[in-house]
């Protein structure tokens, strides 16, 4: 016995058009009109879109941060994505100083394991390079389905890796099937800035943005697509903020470079204001990059209409309020850095983005789901709506309206950055390999179901 999805309007990065979706099994069987077998079940979803599920390849749930960790484990923050319209996440597994890459594997995998209600990868963060670890790449790759790894310019003494490092982790990854993923801040000079507003007794959470301005971004972004051209690899960018570090992107892809970038809701809806608020409140946006001043926004909307900027993540790295950001109430460098997202991107985006005209409902598709399965080696599988592919579905209902609040949201945590924003549009439903796990709104299933996926290896695009 089949699904049949009857009524509504398929949306992909390429096509619009109305017809019905069959579903047997896991996977998507047919699509067109009187495909119905007997013995399906038969659900209206006329007057909505169908979406392929969303795919946020950037998220940190069950990250540890000192004594603590993030408040979104695998469970909450899958829930919270798959509620939202997002069916596949792709979180950062990382490698800490002394461990192997295999160890860092198995941590992660131990967290998120029969605890995720969506499918779930990982890209594996690299912060301690040598010799052994270029080497792992490669099992890594052909073993457990891991395609992509990061590397951090910014998080001096922790996270940060040097030039060198950088170089060669791109060679590696070009050599043997891999993309490279970057966070680009020059960690020292935020390092040299941070320690100088605080021995000016310069503690509070606008100092926050200062310590990190937008040229410590745009100088470490064009040095990583330098590093990326000498070593003849792909490169992708995460979480851009900011009109310079774009230009740098706008640049390598004019050389031909194969050069990506993703941005996030945050810097698309919020500003640099925000550090302004009564209190210690601005501590809620301490994010890294953080917030930049209004007129990047304009700037970041049109990379990802140019197709400059080719996916929307989240970078959801959720701390609390109370008991881990006021961590920090007498030195902000102290404040743990991230915000939630997982759960809003797509209402937000629909709304703000679709809505306002800045998008188009195949851009939307593209930017939340299609691209990111392209470039991590999930498409066709996931990213579409075909034939053949994961009944990955999301029954969107565009005549629903919401303000988004804390106290309504189901991720684990306290506030969101988003507080009383308007959403229009709702992921009514939503299918995961078939199953219905979102009925109505609401989650319809006990158990999680989500399953870990091996990526294929990245395949280099033809330069130019």
């Amino acid at each position: 016995m089949g699904i049949v999805l009857n009524g509504g309007t398929i949306v992909t990065a390429a096509d619009i058009y109305q017809a019905d979706v069959r579903i047997d099994g896991e996977r998507i069987v047919a699509i067109g009109h009187d495909i119905k077998q007997p013995g399906d079940q038969v659900i209206d979803v006329d007057g909505c879109f169908l979406f392929p599920g969303g795919i946020d390849p950037h998220t940190h749930f069950d990250l540890p941060m000192g004594d603590f960790s993030t408040s979104d484990d695998f469970s909450s923050g899958s829930k919270a994505a798959i509620l939202g319209g997002t069916t596949t996440i792709l979180d950062y597994a990382t490698q800490f100083k002394g461990e192997t890459l295999k160890q860092g594997l198995i941590n992660w995998q131990a967290k998120a394991g029969g605890k995720c209600y969506v499918d779930y990868g990982f890209h594996m963060a690299i912060t301690d390079w040598k010799d052994s670890i270029a080497r792992e790449m490669i099992d890594l790759i052909s073993q457990e389905g891991i395609s992509s790894f990061k590397l951090y310019m910014a998080y001096k003494n922790t996270l940060q890796v040097d030039d060198q490092a950088l170089l060669q982790a791109l060679r590696q990854a070009g050599e043997y099937g891999a993309l490279i993923c970057v966070h680009c801040e020059n960690g020292d000079v935020v390092d040299d800035l941070v320690h100088g507003y605080l021995k000016k007794g310069k503690t509070s959470p606008a100092y926050h943005p200062l310590s990190r301005p937008p040229e410590v971004e745009a100088e470490a972004t064009f040095r990583v697509i330098t590093l990326a051209q000498m070593a003849g690899a792909p490169l992708y960018i995460v979480h851009l903020s900011n009109s310079g570090a774009l230009k740098a992107v706008v640049e390598g892809k004019l050389k031909g470079l194969e050069i990506y970038a993703e941005t996030c809701p945050q810097y698309l809806l919020l500003d640099d204001s925000y550090y302004n608020c009564e209190g210690f409140e601005g501590a809620k946006y301490v994010i890294s990059p953080p917030l930049r001043p209004v007129q990047n926004q304009d700037v970041l909307w049109s990379g990802l209409t140019s197709g400059i900027l080719d996916v929307v993540a989240t970078d959801h790295c959720a701390f609390n309020y109370k008991g881990q950001k006021d961590k920090g109430l007498n030195d902000f460098s102290k404040i743990p850095n991230g915000a939630a997202g997982v759960e809003t991107r797509m209402g937000l985006l629909y709304t703000y983005g679709v809505l306002t005209g800045k998008l188009s409902l195949n851009d939307f598709v593209a930017l939340t789901s299609t691209n990111a399965a392209k470039l991590f080696g999930l498409f066709p599988r996931k990213g579409t709506i075909a034939p053949g592919s994961d009944a990955d579905l999301v029954i969107w209902d565009p005549r629903i309206s919401s303000v988004l609040r804390a106290e309504t949201l189901h991720q684990q945590v306290d506030y969101t950055p988003y507080e009383g924003f308007k959403q229009s549009g709702q992921a009514i439903h939503v299918f995961l390999r078939g199953k219905q796990i979102v009925e109505n709104g609401k989650l319809k299933v006990d158990k999680p179901t989500g399953m870990y996926l091996s990526r294929k290896p990245f395949l280099k695009r033809k330069v130019g």
